[in-house]
């Protein structure tokens, strides 16, 4: 399938790139901030430009509301309250967000990235939990949450990784047990992205006592506003950061189960098929920032003068513009939607190819920039960690690209199995 802009998606581009740069005029010392490994920057003006975006509508442009209640789902079993607001007249009725067709989505990543606006902090909400519910909530769920997550109010977290079940997030311990139309979570999550700033987790619980692996789980929407329930201990990372956290959960209540009790695993596994799509072609963009602010470095200082590194520069260049292609293609082809009948593998291949490229990168940051590379800044001292430039902080969160949201083994595990047909290995 061609992928190409045509008129009306140049109009809307011209529509996003007029409003980005009238509604940033007002944040610009949240600009630029906010990337991997600086989550922690301006994150309070971060919160109000999320409500900026959901004022304009800009939120859920992608949410496809004629799949919802088509995945024959048993919805909720609590209630969580009234159904929230509409939002802005005039767009997708409900949810306050206006709707875009597939290549006008990429245009509005495209325009985001280009004009450096904040970095978000409605990605799980938006990206991960709105499209499940839509999929697999039912009509409460969906009024009660959307509406909240487009206008920019509601924050989320994702409760998956466990001490013990990472990779193997079949293996997770956390249980929850009935206490009237709700669930009382007990356990422990981690790596847990956001978790101090979120208004609501989504935790996968086991809630059928002696069940194994995949059977017993269910999907569970918890608030983190439960002082003595619930405790958020940041991890402090290689960055100096802390956007990652452990959070332990001791009776917290659960008022809402997604898709019934007991099908948690394949909830969860719809979730995760939600994860990579358009979002990548926006991050190829600030891909692509970083290695001009790597070219550029070694230019000035005159590193581009060893024709290794002329090497490597050009090829991170030329591998760039392939996942680039690569991930148009199977957008084209709703190839990295295997939920529409696209590529299981599809969103593996591009988890593979991005991750290690990232960390490459960061490596040539660190040699273009030399002995430099190593030292802080120039008041730094032993009780006072030293601040990280913009590539140094590229060097040592890169190190986790390979690991997070998939390890590399688990999707060469995924494309060998469920692509190429391969025997299962040893569990």
């Amino acid at each position: 399938m061609e992928f190409g802009f045509g008129p009306e998606d140049e109009a809307f581009r011209s529509e996003a790139r007029e409003w980005l740069a009238t509604h940033l005029a007002s944040y610009q010392e949240a600009v630029g901030s906010g990337g991997p490994g600086s989550e922690h920057q301006a994150a309070a003006v971060r919160r109000g430009w999320e409500r900026e975006l959901g004022r304009g509508g800009w939120i859920g442009i992608g949410w496809d509301t004629a799949a919802a209640g088509n995945s024959g789902s048993t919805g909720s079993t609590g209630s969580t309250g009234s159904t929230a607001s509409t939002g802005n007249s005039g767009n997708t009725p409900g949810y306050g967000n206006r709707r875009a067709t597939l290549t006008q989505q990429v245009v509005w990543a495209e325009e985001y990235a280009r004009a450096r606006a904040p970095g978000r902090c409605g990605h799980i909400g938006e990206n991960l939990l709105a499209p499940t519910l839509i999929a697999h909530g039912s009509d409460e769920q969906r009024a009660r949450f959307l509406p909240a997550i487009a206008r920019g109010e509601e924050l989320w977290c994702q409760g998956y990784s466990e001490p013990d079940a990472g990779s193997d997030l079949a293996g997770v311990r956390t249980t929850a047990g009935r206490d009237g139309a709700s669930h009382r979570v007990t356990g422990q999550k981690i790596w847990t992205s956001l978790a101090h700033e979120a208004d609501w987790c989504f935790v996968l619980a086991r809630t059928e006592p002696g069940s194994h692996r995949h059977r017993g789980l269910s999907f569970l929407l918890v608030p983190m506003d439960q002082p003595g329930r619930i405790e958020v201990r940041p991890i402090r990372q290689l960055t100096g950061t802390s956007e990652f956290n452990e959070v332990f959960f001791d009776g917290a209540v659960a008022p809402e189960v997604v898709g019934g009790e007991g099908n948690g695993w394949r909830v969860a596994m719809a979730l995760l098929g939600f994860e990579r799509g358009v979002s990548t072609l926006a991050q190829q963009i600030g891909f692509a920032e970083e290695l001009g602010r790597v070219v550029d470095l070694a230019v000035s200082s005159g590193a581009v003068d060893d024709p290794v590194v002329r090497e490597l520069l050009v090829r991170q260049w030329a591998e760039l513009r392939t996942m680039r292609f690569n991930a148009l293609r199977t957008l084209g082809g709703s190839g990295a939607d295997p939920h529409a009948g696209g590529d299981p593998g599809a969103p593996s291949v591009a988890k593979l190819l991005w991750g290690r490229w990232h960390q490459r990168l960061g490596e040539l940051a660190i040699r273009v920039r030399g002995a430099a590379g190593a030292v802080g800044a120039a008041d730094w001292s032993p009780d006072a960690p030293y601040e990280l430039d913009a590539l140094q902080r590229l060097f040592l969160f890169s190190r986790a690209d390979t690991i997070y949201g998939g390890s590399d083994e688990i999707q060469r595990t995924i494309i060998a199995e469920r692509v190429l047909g391969l025997p299962r290995g040893p569990r």
